[in-house]
């Protein structure tokens, strides 16, 4: 349910439209609420590499090869993807050509120098490279060195505005069963670094007890934020409500929508959540700054007293309220996804 699995699915019913045969192959099999969009009209055939195991396995380098030969571009997501993908071509896949894109503006490999050294043979493999925001692309071209920049092309992620606009809300009662009269603030991502749903938590301690708290998202640390909640005597008002697959309504049903996170690449959510009609804040920090800065509110990373402050001078101000609710969504309708899929296209086509 993450961003680069939203844009994989997203972008293959575009393709899909206008008449680009597309299929998804992922990893591991396993639910997806993602999945339950492709619509069996679409012709969109989605295979897995193994039911059970591990992503990590090397394995997969051999279990690829024979998708590879059925495709002229093989487009690329995440890791370890990137390192096996790669490696299929170098032991021999078909000279098709293989496209990656960076989500991430930072990652551990980048830290040492033997990891960086193994990273550059890895993307010598691909024929391009997509980075999604200006702070991916900056990072990714430091990372890899001169050589890459002929290579390396910056399209900005995307998303179906219209869907987050178009959207109807729930009653605030139909959620949890919260007072008609609550003011909500949703926080829409994975339970795993690098975001940081502890600050937003955190926040409420300082804020009004009629300001409840939804986060939307699983993962590895959604214990330890369920327990800081209970810590902080704020879990009556903060609600977990899981992966979801309503989002949009969910968006349209709170009051202020917040992403606390240490990076992004480019954050779809970030995008949604200015798109949503609610004031959009976020963390100060590389994938986030150049999206929201002078649309939505920025606070430092950790800061929850600054991001309590914001929410508290929103509560109180309607005009600055509307204003901000404004700025946000002349900002969103720039990350279209048509916009983006135009480019990808072009590119497929340049290669």
């Amino acid at each position: 349910m993450g961003g680069a699995e939203r844009l994989v699915v997203d972008l293959a019913l575009f393709l899909n439209k206008k008449n680009i045969e597309i299929d998804i192959l992922i990893l591991k099999g396993g639910e997806s609420p993602l999945l339950e969009k492709l619509d069996p009209t679409t012709n969109i055939q989605v295979f897995c590499l193994t039911q059970k195991g591990s992503v990590y396995n090397p394995i997969h380098i051999f279990r690829l090869k024979k998708y590879f030969e059925k495709y002229d571009i093989v487009h690329v997501h995440l890791f370890p993807a990137l390192y096996w993908s790669a490696l299929t071509k170098f032991f021999g896949g078909k000279k098709n050509k293989l496209i990656f894109t960076e989500h991430s503006s930072n990652n551990t490999r980048r830290r040492y120098w033997l990891l960086k050294y193994i990273d550059r043979k890895i993307y010598k493999r691909f024929d391009a490279i997509i980075t999604i925001s200006k702070a991916v692309d900056k990072n990714l071209k430091k990372h890899l060195g001169k050589k890459f920049k002929s290579r390396i092309h910056l399209i900005y992620n995307g998303i179906d505005v219209n869907t987050i606009l178009d959207a109807e809300g729930y009653s605030k009662t139909e959620i949890d069963n919260l007072p008609e009269e609550a003011r909500v603030i949703l926080q829409v991502s994975t339970f795993r670094y690098p975001k940081d749903q502890k600050t937003v938590i955190s926040a409420m301690k300082l804020l009004p007890k009629y300001v409840f708290l939804l986060l939307v998202g699983d993962g590895n640390l959604k214990q330890d934020c369920e327990k800081h909640a209970k810590d902080l005597k704020v879990d009556d008002r903060v609600i977990f409500l899981g992966l979801r697959t309503d989002v949009p309504k969910l968006l349209k049903t709170s009051d202020f929508i917040v992403l606390s996170s240490y990076y992004e690449g480019l954050s779809l959510s970030s995008i949604e959540g200015m798109a949503s009609g609610s004031p959009f804040l976020a963390t100060n920090v590389p994938g986030l700054t150049e999206v929201v800065e002078n649309a939505g509110l920025l606070f430092q990373p950790k800061d929850h007293h600054a991001l309590a402050k914001l929410i508290i001078s929103l509560l109180e101000d309607p005009i600055f309220y509307g204003e901000t609710v404004h700025k946000c969504i002349n900002r969103a309708k720039e990350y279209d996804i048509d916009s983006m899929a135009v480019k990808y296209i072009n590119l497929y086509n340049t290669l």
